[in-house]
């Protein structure tokens, strides 16, 4: 049988598409970049991506579709403070926004039509900066072999951030405009505003640190609610479970707490043995639990007037 001789295709990313197949016969292209929805195998050729995400990659696309809207919520509370009423509508909007955003994004992505994608697994740190790997043979020309190797977990999530800004534009501020009349005109659109601001920020953020992101969220999760929360009941000067009860604003705010504490124990350990990951998830008022039971023993003015009695 003859055999193909061709010159080896250098760098990490280069591979060769597959031009024709006769039988069993493939007749290969000049070394390059993968089409879009392919990625090398180990013999260098392109083929495509036919799986589809796994927990781990799913829990990445939940928390990269969260960012916009905890960020839409904290600055909705933000701007709308004690003035208005209209919070919890501007609430349920932002929610409404985000959740068909990305349900069309799922739909628009291939396959078209349907709520399931085919993509390619996440090998490394470095598919995510395959831009950093394009080969120099004669060290003058360079062979750019950059492409999504993992499609569509790099692209998607920019295309689910364009669907969150164009729906917020198109709903929000008639919302706005409805119902916020307890704020000045100046106030109005402020949370709107803070969203043009973020969403270039989190644009920036995924093309630059995505890699970093996907391996490291479970923990940036668990770190910012154990903060936020801390944060929080101090803010709110809640020292026992008695000021809990006041406001049931303070109820939601713990309980969406656990929430993303139970996502970050989750991410972590994937699930992949029930017996054993289940338990932890015990372990999510935990925190909570400390703070309340310790709040009364670290108050300042308590501190402060014990030391100076010591005096």
């Amino acid at each position: 049988a003859a055999v193909d001789i061709q010159p080896a295709c250098l760098g990490l990313y280069c591979g060769r598409t597959v031009l024709s197949v006769n039988g069993s016969v493939e007749t290969y292209g000049d070394c390059g970049v993968c089409p879009r929805g392919q990625r090398t195998d180990d013999n260098k050729i392109c083929r495509e991506c036919t799986g589809s995400p796994d927990r781990y990659d799913w829990l990445y696309l939940g928390f990269m579709a969260m960012l916009p809207l905890v960020l839409h919520w904290f600055f909705i509370e933000w701007y709308s403070g004690k003035k208005s009423s209209s919070a919890l509508l501007q609430h349920i909007t932002a929610l409404l926004e985000c959740s068909i955003a990305a349900v069309v994004t799922l739909l628009v992505s291939d396959p078209v039509g349907s709520l399931h994608i085919r993509s390619c697994r996440v090998k490394k740190l470095s598919d995510w900066y395959t831009m950093l790997y394009n080969p120099s043979p004669d060290y003058i020309t360079t062979v750019h072999c950059t492409h999504e190797t993992f499609y569509p977990l790099y692209t998607i999530v920019f295309i689910y951030y364009a669907f969150c800004l164009v729906l917020m534009m198109l709903l929000r501020p008639l919302l706005v405009k409805k119902i916020a009349c307890g704020l000045g005109k100046s106030d109005r659109f402020k949370s709107i505003y803070a969203a043009l601001y973020f969403f270039p920020i989190l644009t920036v953020l995924q093309a630059v640190g995505g890699g970093l992101l996907y391996y490291a969220f479970p923990y940036i999760i668990l770190v910012l609610s154990l903060v936020t929360l801390a944060v929080y009941m101090s803010a709110s000067e809640v020292e026992s479970f008695k000021d809990l009860l006041v406001r049931k604003k303070r109820l939601v705010v713990l309980f969406s707490h656990w929430l993303l504490h139970a996502y970050g124990i989750i991410s972590i350990s994937k699930l992949d043995k029930l017996e054993q990951d289940l338990p932890l998830l015990a372990l999510v008022p935990a925190p909570a639990l400390f703070y309340l039971m310790t709040a009364k023993y670290t108050e300042p003015s308590r501190i402060l007037s014990e030391g100076g009695n010591g005096h």
